[in-house]
């Protein structure tokens, strides 16, 4: 704005040395006599300098055209520039601003180096190799420890089995020392059990001839009444010989059957009793007792011939080996 300022002060003077050159200047003439005074004179006299002439006005007015016009010029230019300098320091500022964040933010990295890409595989290597070498040294020290531990009775044996003293199906009376030096296999039922029992005992007649045959081991196989009152030494007799030739009956007192029950964990029980026709809810379990009379394994209804004649031959020779 001072610039602009200036610039119209110089034109104003340079007309003004036009209007008025230097030297003396003319003093202003009287009116003649009788000349008219125009209205205007008084406006245009502070304006119009007395003694110019219609050459030396139109040289005024154009003079100070030209400086109206420069002026408006330099004002146009001044307010044109104004907003491109704002714009180009605003541009400058947001330059520096944009250079001193990315001087104040910190420079990238650039791609994975190659050794760091190598130290990165080494590890992941290294891991999975020592991952892999503990695992299988884990199923190794399983394996070797499922191998070291030998099969055979557990130290608390479980208290079945104990003395006797009952009628066999021949009329004699026989104890637990009648059976000393040979394997054998007890199941407790009674001769009128409609399908459990007779199931059982084809089993086991099954199982013991197919030992033999297997393995050469002989099993006496042996049935004991739960039903003194009506199972007789004939009635035990007939049944027993239905099954298998070698299948020993024995039957006793009810006293007696209710200790012999007791010493093998044995559980029965009369059930519903309608004159002389009932059952006799029991357990279905066969013993397997070794040549001292001492209880080795038991054998529920889940095992099949096959299971059990397996199961018979492997616990006769886990009890030789360690005889």
């Amino acid at each position: 704005m001072a610039t602009i300022l200036s610039r119209s002060t110089s034109r104003l003077r340079l007309a003004r040395r036009c209007l008025h050159p230097p030297g003396r200047p003319a003093e202003p003439s009287p009116p003649p006599p009788g000349a008219v005074r125009s209205p205007s004179s008084p406006i245009l006299r502070p304006l119009v300098p007395a003694g110019v002439g219609v050459k030396s006005l139109r040289l005024y007015a154009r003079c100070l055209s030209t400086a109206a016009s420069a002026a408006a010029v330099g004002s146009g230019d001044s307010e044109a520039k104004a907003p491109a300098e704002a714009t180009r320091g605003g541009d400058e500022k947001s330059g520096g601003s944009n250079r001193s964040g990315d001087a104040g933010k910190p420079v990238r990295g650039g791609p994975v180096s190659w050794l760091s890409f190598l130290l990165l595989v080494a590890t992941g290597a290294g891991l999975i190799f020592y991952y892999d070498k503990e695992k299988k040294q884990h199923i190794e020290d399983i394996s070797n420890a499922s191998k070291a531990v030998k099969q055979g009775p557990s130290v608390g044996k479980a208290a079945i089995g104990g003395p006797f003293n009952l009628i066999n199906d021949k009329g004699k009376n026989v104890t637990e020392k009648d059976f000393l030096g040979r394997w054998t296999m007890i199941y407790f039922g009674f001769t009128h059990c409609p399908d459990i029992c007779p199931d059982e005992l084809l089993k086991l007649a099954a199982a013991v001839d197919k030992i033999k045959e297997k393995a050469g081991f002989n099993i006496v196989p042996v049935f004991i009444s739960v039903d003194p009152e009506r199972d007789t030494v004939e009635q035990v007799h007939e049944y027993v010989k239905e099954f298998h030739p070698n299948l020993i009956g024995l039957t006793g007192t009810p006293d007696e059957i209710k200790k012999v029950a007791r010493a093998y964990r044995v559980y029965y029980m009369k059930t519903a009793e309608e004159d002389s026709d009932y059952l006799v809810d029991h357990s279905i379990v066969m013993y397997l007792m070794g040549p001292d009379m001492n209880f080795v394994k038991f054998f529920g209804k889940n095992n099949d011939v096959d299971a059990l004649t397996d199961g018979v031959i492997n616990e006769i020779k886990q009890y030789k080996k360690q005889k």
